[in-house]
């Protein structure tokens, strides 16, 4: 088994397209074949060695590694225009020397009678032929009968040829065209199975045709459902990210992304979760549904936050760590860095949300939320928070347990419960209202970072309260 993914370098490489890519990595994983990886980047306009970059780092983010390629289309323009010299040959293909102006006053004309807009065949009937003038090279369809495809997702669907028109295979330029320079690719590779999203199923019969005319054996087709937004409908901006270096940005983990779009449009029972290994063993074509699947924000959050509760905390802390320096902290302990994660952990759905949550264990100046300072930070809490000062002070050192004993005597000693305590010492460390317990985080900051905070917050109760000496 031999399957390939060939995207255009026009931009990111959407979700849709990597979703497509991981059905045709895991096919030839699972089959233990082939994965090819082709560029298609014959529209010069619009490919861009940015596009292409984006697209290898996309895929190799997400894990897939290809067996064969890139290749890339440019490199093999001559076998897209010995193929067509081949057809021209056999009187498959011929020669039109119509302008563009020409062609859209037939379109015009045609659509004005109520007609198809077909080519009407003006040169497939001029002799005689001028090679040297320019002009594109249309392939020869048949007019009567049927194409029928056999997709291994979608099922039968047969096609009226006289419904098809004599589309162009090269153009003026040399350059193929898409359904002309696809065949040539995927015979010449030896592609055994086409597996691509449903748009390009009605390309599928006029690919067939050139497949018969140049002799090349067919593949198999699979078609695979678009994907929509949670409304059901086409997938846009509104919907959030439609990229894949879009999640990596928002701090999705790449197996997690992998886990939320394979099932998108293919299942195993009822089972949620895959790791890689499971997701080559059970894939197949079969279980790929033929309705189009809708994209579920709240899915691939779950799966996340999974993901991360399972990874072991150093690796967690590689992954979160340009998230925080990207926030502008330099993380000079690692140790500090592995507690904070480890903190955290159980408590994030991506790296965005960790950083964000992380930001009070670096920074050297805490921010406080406005309403949890208004609330815990006054100057009745600013007695609490001098008698921590005291205890904290005492101690050699501070670990959790000495943490929640300092806290637990207070509270005990003032007869409140442990909340009252707590909570007006986590916003003076944390600036908010919801952290990790509070005895882990005094233990992770230390003895010396508690004391700068906890006297830093009655500072701003005085200030702010114009409180005097406390």
């Amino acid at each position: 088994m031999r399957t390939r993914f060939a995207p255009s370098p026009t931009g990111d490489l959407h979700i849709g397209g990597a979703r497509t890519a991981l059905f045709n990595w895991l096919l030839a994983r699972h089959e233990n074949g082939a994965f090819v990886l082709r560029i298609e980047d014959t529209d010069v306009a619009r490919s861009t060695q940015e596009s292409i970059q984006v697209i290898l780092d996309a895929m190799t983010w997400l894990g897939m590694d290809w067996d064969e390629g890139p290749y890339f289309q440019r490199q093999r323009i001559s076998l897209y225009q010995e193929a067509a010299e081949k057809l021209l040959r056999e009187g498959k293909a011929y020669r039109c020397y119509c302008t563009p102006e020409e062609l859209e006053a037939k379109r015009e004309a045609a659509l004005k009678n109520g007609l198809k807009p077909k080519y009407d065949r003006t040169c497939f009937h001029r002799t005689p032929s001028h090679p040297d003038r320019p002009h594109a090279v249309r392939f020869l369809s048949p007019d009567e009968g049927t194409t029928v495809v056999d997709d291994l997702i979608q099922g039968r669907v047969t096609f009226d040829n006289g419904e098809l028109d004599d589309l162009v295979i090269l153009r003026s330029d040399g350059f193929p065209t898409y359904n002309f320079s696809v065949v040539v690719d995927d015979a010449t590779m030896e592609i055994t199975h086409v597996i691509r999203g449903n748009d390009h199923l009605n390309n599928t019969p006029r690919q067939i045709q050139i497949y018969g005319a140049l002799g090349y054996p067919l593949p198999k087709f699979g078609h695979v459902s678009m994907i929509l937004g949670p409304d059901k409908k086409k997938l846009s901006k509104r919907h959030g990210a439609q990229s894949a270096m879009e999640y990596q940005k928002m701090g999705y983990l790449p197996q997690a992304v992998v886990n939320y779009l394979v099932r998108l449009g293919w299942s195993f029972g009822d089972q949620e979760e895959f790791s890689r290994e499971e997701l080559i063993e059970k894939f197949s074509l079969e279980a790929v549904g033929k309705s189009a699947a809708a994209i579920n924000p709240g899915k691939l959050d779950w799966l996340n936050a999974q993901y991360i509760k399972r990874m072991e905390v150093d690796e967690l802390a590689k992954r979160v760590r340009p998230f925080i320096e990207a926030k502008g902290y330099a993380i000079q302990d690692p140790i500090l860095l592995r507690k904070a994660v480890h903190s955290l952990q159980e408590r994030v759905k991506t790296l965005v949300e960790m950083a964000d949550l992380a930001e009070f264990y670096f920074c050297d100046e805490i921010t406080y939320d406005e309403k949890g300072a208004e609330k815990f930070l006054t100057k009745e809490t600013a007695a609490i928070l001098e008698a921590m000062i005291a205890s904290v002070s005492k101690e050699a050192d501070l670990e959790k347990e000495k943490a929640h004993d300092i806290i637990q005597r207070w509270a005990e000693a003032q007869r409140v419960g442990l909340v009252k305590i707590a909570q007006p010492v986590r916003v003076a460390l944390t600036g908010k209202t919801v952290s990790p317990p509070i005895d882990e985080v005094m233990a992770i900051l230390g003895r010396t970072k508690v004391i700068q905070r906890l006297r830093r917050a009655v500072e701003h109760i005085g200030i702010d309260q114009g409180a005097g000496n406390l």
